[in-house]
Order: structure tokens, then sequence, then C-alpha cells
């Protein structure tokens, strides 16, 4: 390929320039902000997309964690922006205090503080991507770390060139390369000390684990890469199947037990629903075995749950049970008055109502008398029955009046304080979309009386 109007000195750049044009990471007119730590990888690709004649600004990040040394690669970024005639942000952050108040580690804390500002200044300069130096033995690093800790296919498809607005136009090249490229130019950097210890497990990996398999194969690094590449074409069609398995296996009532069942692989199937809404590998295997069991077992992550039923898996959110917004009115009952039949209306003759209204959940044990009966139901058999889900059953609630149903809310009044002939006041009670409580409603009519 070539690069029209551009003259490369380095193999390097023209190898980052083709990297860009391949992966379409950005287009040569547009505005490329960089996020210049001052460290070798991030140096080299500021300096070589300036040299490519990109429009860059660079954005730097002082968290505060390394005492003098973060203050000395603040300074180092300045004076290197300023001779390249880069127009620099800075934002500066109490990263351990962030951490400590989120309860995260500091790295999450600073990767998390990071990014979130580099869109606010993306935003404000009109920059089209955030450019980051993460370069092919990060790639590496990433798959081997990805597979310590146990990953999906989609862990050990190594960094991704692209991500939203993040693009990372170096991971056509490695570490040495980067540092060799640095040195021909003259150019500087700085070093995080805390690069050159094995604290953190990332550390570990490069400077301890990858030179023990460089000692068994001297081109692990290569290996490793064209795997990842391999898997993330693999990836590509994996992805694929398990969206047409979650359309056959998904239904608006939920996870069809029996159609799971019958896939090819149904525990990833059901790993890949669930895992995105925050159940973690051993949850989900215990959601499986649980398929060939009896109904009613809870399965809760931070902010969901699932429950097994009969022949479905329920979904959903772990937030409590809203309750309905309820809305009263009272009227005479004449012959011009009409009876509402929908069963998000309940009518009562007001003069059988022998106490104030309660709204409330069902409880086990409850009973009412469904209008148009005449002896008890347990509310129960009355929601089995009516073939309500667990889900839907945590869910339903009465209106009572006293300690009595008066109306399983959306379903069914109780015959008790039905309307008949004898009748000369009638309470309307409705399901309303409204920002008014039943309380509210209820205070409300009663002044009015």
């Amino acid at each position: 390929m070539s690069c029209p109007g551009i003259i490369f000195a380095d193999m390097e750049e023209k190898k980052v320039y083709r990297y860009i044009e391949e992966e379409q990471l950005f287009g040569p007119e547009d505005r490329i902000l960089v996020a210049l730590s001052g460290g070798a990888d991030s140096v080299a690709l500021l300096r070589m997309l300036c040299l490519s004649s990109y429009h860059c600004e660079a954005a730097h990040c002082n968290f505060h964690l390394r005492g003098e040394e973060s203050d000395r690669d603040e300074r180092f970024v300045r004076r290197l922006c300023k001779e390249l005639q880069v127009p620099l942000h800075v934002a500066h952050f109490n990263t351990a205090e962030e951490a400590a108040v989120r309860h995260i580690s500091i790295e999450m804390a600073a990767r998390e503080l990071r990014y979130a500002w580099f869109e606010e200044v993306r935003k404000e300069c009109g920059a089209a991507v955030v450019a980051v130096a993460h370069h092919a033995d990060d790639s590496v690093e990433t798959f081997l770390l990805n597979l310590i800790r146990g990953t999906g296919i989609n862990g050990l498809r190594g960094i991704r060139p692209k991500n939203g607005h993040i693009v990372r136009p170096l991971l056509c090249l490695s570490r040495g390369e980067i540092v060799a490229y640095l040195q021909r130019l003259g150019q500087p950097f700085v070093t995080d000390s805390t690069n050159l210890q094995d604290e953190y497990t990332r550390n570990k990996i490069r400077l301890n684990l990858l030179p023990m398999l460089e000692e068994i194969n001297p081109s692990v690094k290569t290996g490793i890469l064209q795997t990842a590449r391999h898997l993330d074409d693999a990836a590509c069609i994996y992805k694929k199947g398990i969206e047409e398995a979650r359309r056959r296996v998904q239904m608006p009532e939920g996870i069809r037990i029996d159609v799971l069942l019958r896939e090819a692989a149904p525990e990833t199937v059901l790993y890949e629903i669930l895992a995105p809404l925050g159940f973690n590998t051993a949850q989900v295997g215990d959601i499986f075995r649980s398929l060939t069991g009896q109904a009613g077992k809870v399965f809760s992550a931070q902010d969901w749950k699932v429950v097994k039923d009969r022949q479905f898996l329920l979904i959903q959110a772990a937030s409590k049970a809203e309750p309905p917004q309820l809305q009263q009115e009272t009227f005479d009952y004449t012959s011009a008055f009409v009876i509402p039949r929908d069963k998000d209306t309940a009518c009562f003759d007001a003069d059988k109502l022998a106490g104030p209204f309660s709204l409330r959940l069902w409880r086990r044990g409850d009973t009412f008398i469904p209008f148009g009966m005449k002896g008890r139901k347990k509310v129960s058999d009355y929601l089995t029955d009516r073939k309500f889900s667990l889900l839907q059953k945590e869910r339903q609630w009465v209106l009572c009046c006293g300690e009595e149903i008066a109306w399983l809310v959306g379903e069914r009044s109780d015959n008790r304080f039905r309307v008949d002939e004898k009748t000369r006041r009638v309470i309307v009670v409705r399901k309303v979309e409204t920002n008014r409580t039943f309380d509210s409603a209820f205070r409300t009519e009663k002044s009015k009386e």
C-alpha cells in the first residue's frame, strides 16, 4: 500500500499508517485525541501521528499515586507538547480517595476516571477518536491474563483495535519496536517505576511468565497473537450462533427450558444470555443444573434474578415490586351508571365496605370470594389456576378493606362487595398511569366527602 504525500523515515511509522488504514481507525482529516502518559508507548504514538500529518491533541491524567514521579510525568508531557506544538489537556485526580469511596481497586478507579474524562475532552475538542497506546505485547499479556483468570472465547481475542471511540493504532508493533523507534529519533520518555515491579498480576506476566515461556518457545508472542486472530474469526461465528440460539430459546415469558435443552451446547447458550446480567460461571452452572428439578428455585445477581418455573426460566429485575398507582372515585348509583368491565377497574358497593382501603402484596394463606362465586378460594390457588408464573405471583398486589381482600388488583374483585340492586353509592378504583400514589389519591377523595 502506498501512502501518497507522506515520506516515512522509519518502517514503524509506515507500519502504523498502514494499520490505521486497514482497520479504518480514523481518516486523514479527523482530529485525534492522544492519551499521553509520557511513557515510551504513548510518546511514540504521538510522534508517529504528528509525523504522519494527523491533527492531534493530547490528554494527560495525573492520578497522584506515585508522589513526585507523577508530577515529573506531567512536567515532561507539558514540555513535549510544547515542542511538538500540540494542544494539551491535563486532569488531576484523587484516585486513592475515589477507590476507597467506591470500594473498588485503585487500578479500576484510575481506569474509569481516565476513560470518562477522555470522552469528555474528546467531545469538547471535536476529536473523532481517542487514541491509546496499547501495543502487541499488551495484547499478548491480556490473552494470558484472561486465560489464567478463566474466560470464554471473547476473552481470548486479544485487545481489539477499535472499541467505540477508543482506537489502538500501535497494536501492529511490539514493545521492542517502539523503544527502538524512539531511540533512533533520540526521543526521551519517562518510565513508570511500578512497571518494573511485579506487584500487579499483569506485571508478573510481563516480567516473569513471558520470559519463562520464551525460553520454551522464542516465538511464543507471535504464536499467541496468531491464536488470538484465529479466535477472533471463530468468535464471529460463535456470536452468530449464540444470537440464533437466543432467538430460539427466549420467549416473552422467559427462557423456554425444553427448547434450551435441545441446543447443541445449552449451558453455553445460557451463560451468554445471563452473564451480561451479572451472573457468574458458578451461578449459571447452578441454574443449569436446576432445569430438570422442581420449580421454585430463585437465583440472584446484583440487579437481576432468575426463577426456575415449570416451563420457563423467568428473568426479572431484582428491584422490589412497585405498588400499582390507583385512583378512587365515588358516584351515586343510578340507572345511568355503567359498571366498568375491564380488569384494571374494580367497582364496589360503598356501603358494604366496612373499613379503610389498604394496598399490599398477597401473602400465603390469603383467601377471598372471587366475583360471581359463593365459596372462599385461596389466592395461591386462584393464581395457579390462572397459570401465573412464580414471578407474576410474587408481584400480585391486593386491595384490602380492613382485613378482607376486596380486589386482586388487575384480576378479580371480591363477590362480597359487589354492586347489586340495593346499592346506593358506588366506589370505583382504577389502575392509572400517574405519579400519584394510591395513598395520596385516597386521601384526596376522602377530603371531597
